[in-house]
């Protein structure tokens, strides 16, 4: 069952979340490999305003993340949108920020509620990193003599640095260099969010963030229900730990088993105004206080994290030692364990339901918000970090 926020509590410009949703987290080429982004995020939004129990006409705009657009068709958020039942008159955004894409979608969904634009918002996030097709870049041009180039989409839109022409992996590589973290420490790390990750999964935790999504499974016979994140049932500690590094020959510690999994999947807020939710009688699950971005050179991104925080927590009013908890993306093992030594976290303190599957670049960061709300009800935390918001007093949220 989702926590709650007192009436008492509520202010009229407050951004006030009253609908969380998410699907299941399926793996690379698997379980929901035969469905589109767009359909994904449909799904996600539908039951978020079901959840809600909000009217989809009384939406006012659509913020949705997608990175991965290729192939999708024009306006990958609208598309996701319209699929839920929302109308034709609303206002759709498409927002492409890599793996932060879905939090700035929040991000810009409760700035338009806090500035008096809105009052009911649909923010969130979708990808298919399975069905992101492959690019014949010279074909426009006609192919003629010798063999052509075949380009991943994936890999060129998603996962390469543009400005060093290497892999984010690198990046990661020079992260763990920098703050001289060994591979047993990312291992370790690793293994721990997925024990996390399986002993929620095992408990329901995740039961009330997930919309189950039935899956055509071919011509004459029975559909299948997804309901379950499909990285957390191939997990093995000894082979994690046997992994050549992937990135790095010559002494790397990134692995594919220390780095998160290539998912598909999506998620949905429905965010009201604190007027908005008082006049339709909403249950209020969480309200979204504060929020920041930073940016440094790109090949730095991974503590990124460590400058946003901070920022976010000033901007709430707020103090680091108030903070029950801390989420921080999880792409490779380094960034959680480099952005918890330079902020001086307390490692019991973070990710405490794990989050270690969960590498699908548009949805990802919007899927924390339900995850954590669930995690810090169930240890009765009132302020929190990472993708953070307010249970009862104090909010904070980041995105880096």
């Amino acid at each position: 069952m989702a926590p709650s926020v007192s009436d008492g509590s509520i202010q009229p410009r407050d951004v006030c979340v009253v609908g969380v949703a998410r699907t299941p987290m399926g793996g690379f080429l698997g379980s929901l490999s035969s469905m589109t982004a767009t359909r994904l995020g449909s799904i996600a939004i539908e039951a978020a305003l079901r959840r809600a129990k909000v009217d989809p006409r009384l939406v006012e705009e659509v913020f949705f993340g997608n990175v991965l657009t290729a192939n999708l068709g024009q306006a990958p958020a609208r598309q996701a949108a319209l699929g839920a039942g929302i109308p034709y008159s609303v206002i759709c955004t498409t927002v492409n920020k890599v793996c932060a894409a879905g939090m700035k979608s929040a991000m810009l969904a409760a700035q338009s509620i806090q500035l008096g634009l809105n009052d009911v918002v649909v923010a969130g996030g979708m990808e298919s990193m399975s069905n992101v097709p492959k690019y014949l870049p010279d074909a426009r041009r006609g192919s003629r003599l010798g063999h052509d180039t075949v380009v991943d989409g994936m890999t060129k839109d998603g996962l390469w640095d543009v400005y060093n022409d290497f892999g984010m992996g690198v990046c990661g590589e020079i992260c763990a260099d920098q703050y001289r973290i060994t591979r047993e420490e990312q291992d370790a790390y690793a293994i721990q969010s997925f024990e996390r990750g399986i002993a929620a999964q095992n408990a329901r935790l995740f039961a009330w963030e997930i919309v189950p999504v039935e899956v055509s499974t071919g011509r004459g016979r029975p559909s299948v229900v997804i309901d379950k994140d499909e990285g957390l049932g191939k997990f093995d500690a000894a082979k994690l730990k046997k992994l050549r590094p992937s990135f790095k020959e010559d002494g790397g510690s990134l692995t594919a088993g220390n780095a998160s999994s290539i998912s598909d999947g999506a998620a949905a807020l429905v965010l009201v105004s604190g007027e908005k939710a008082l006049e339709l009688g909403l249950h209020v699950i969480a309200k979204i206080r504060g929020y920041a971005d930073a940016a440094q050179a790109p090949e730095l991104f991974t503590t990124t994290p460590a400058l946003a925080i901070p920022k976010a927590i000033k901007r709430a009013g707020l103090d680091a030692s108030q903070v029950d908890y801390y989420e921080i993306n999880e792409a490779f093992s380094v960034v959680a364990l480099a952005n918890q030594k330079l902020l001086g976290l307390d490692p019991t303190e973070c990710a405490w339901r794990g989050c270690f599957t969960w590498t699908s670049a548009g949805m990802q960061r919007c899927s924390y918000f339900g995850h954590i709300i669930g995690g810090v009800e169930s240890k009765e935390g009132k302020v929190w970090s990472g993708v953070n918001m307010q249970r009862r007093r104090r909010s904070i949220s980041t995105c880096s």
